[in-house]
């Protein structure tokens, strides 16, 4: 499609009922190719397999965000002695969770993680254009007690290069970094550039970073603004960013007319923290808005605000169309 303002997601959608009842490797592409079927008849752009490509049974809420990277890992072990665990509870920077998702030993590798492997199980089952999706390093990073690398940075780096050797010539059309730890670290906001742009490094797609505030439960996890976060979208070597704006509200806007731009902006129109699904005019209204600050050359993408995980398929797939249905209305398109 050559619309100048093009439709996606940013990644997860809700896992079919059946799929954790029946977690085999039929049930798995059955789902896959549900989630992917009803994007396509929806009519977006660039679509995703809701992240089923990383179903972990034991975590199926979520796809595995951060446990599914980080359990295959070479020099990593999420077994924790008392000790680890009584140190990792002390250390004031990760309140966030209770335990770490693994401790560092030794120098990383990629283990068994094979990301090549899960995007070519679902490659073929798309006919729309396809987005794979990764978790950052510097959030992954901030789950892990390090007993190897000594720093920070260190480590972010060394698990970029883990993430980035396995996307090198990946063929999607969209590789999308997903970062959601950084808003309430703006400290850090160089480092967790330099380890997105490493892990982007090889793409030969569009490079994408999606940056949120959370999203557990319907709850926002981090605190702070966009402002604080300029120097992160302005160290990022990517094409475009895929923002919250449908829960926050367009204030914000006007500041991402001081991103370098080079970067295409993503605009999320759609609140994936409330049920109630968008009319049409309301997501048209969204759209229109950002055009009006930002100018349409900047703006696009249009897409929620983060993943569909939290929502029923029904409410999910409403929402998806109203997404496709306001941003025609803006381009005169017509169904």
């Amino acid at each position: 499609m050559s619309a100048r303002i093009r439709t996606t997601v940013v990644g997860s959608y809700p896992v079919p009922d059946w799929l954790p009842e029946r977690p085999s490797s039929s049930d798995l592409r059955d789902a896959t190719m549900v989630v992917l079927k009803a994007q396509e008849l929806i009519g977006l752009d660039v679509i995703s397999d809701g992240e089923l490509s990383r179903f972990d049974g034991n975590h199926p809420e979520t796809n595995g965000m951060i446990d599914w990277f980080i359990g295959p890992l070479e020099g990593v072990s999420t077994e924790l002695s008392e000790s680890e665990l009584s140190r990792f509870g002390s250390l004031s920077d990760f309140q966030f969770r209770s335990k770490p998702a693994g401790v560092v030993r030794s120098v990383l590798g990629p283990g068994s993680l094979d990301l090549p492997a899960a995007y070519a199980s679902v490659r073929d089952l798309a006919r729309a254009p396809l987005k794979f999706t990764v978790t950052s390093p510097y959030m992954l990073a901030r789950t892990l007690l390090d007993e190897h690398y000594g720093d920070l940075e260190s480590l972010v780096m060394a698990l970029a290069e883990v993430l980035g050797g396995q996307l090198e010539g990946m063929d999607a059309a969209v590789v999308q970094v997903d970062e959601a730890n950084v808003p309430g670290r703006p400290e850090d906001s160089l480092l967790a550039a330099a380890g997105i742009n490493r892990v982007l490094a090889g793409v030969t797609g569009e490079r994408a970073v999606h940056l949120c505030f959370g999203n557990y439960g319907g709850r926002t996890i981090q605190q702070g603004v966009y402002r604080d976060l300029l120097p992160f979208f302005n160290a990022l070597e990517c094409d475009h960013v895929v923002l919250e704006f449908a829960r926050r509200g367009d204030s914000e806007l006007e500041v991402f007319a001081d991103v370098k731009p080079e970067i295409q902006l993503g605009i999320g129109v759609i609140d994936i923290k409330d049920s109630e699904v968008e009319s049409e005019s309301t997501v048209a209204g969204r759209i229109e808005r950002a055009i009006e600050v930002l100018g349409i050359e900047r703006v696009r993408w249009v897409h929620p605000d983060c993943g569909f995980w939290m929502l029923t398929r029904e409410v999910a797939d409403a929402k998806m169309a109203a997404l496709v249905a306001g941003r025609d209305l803006v381009l005169g398109i017509e169904s």
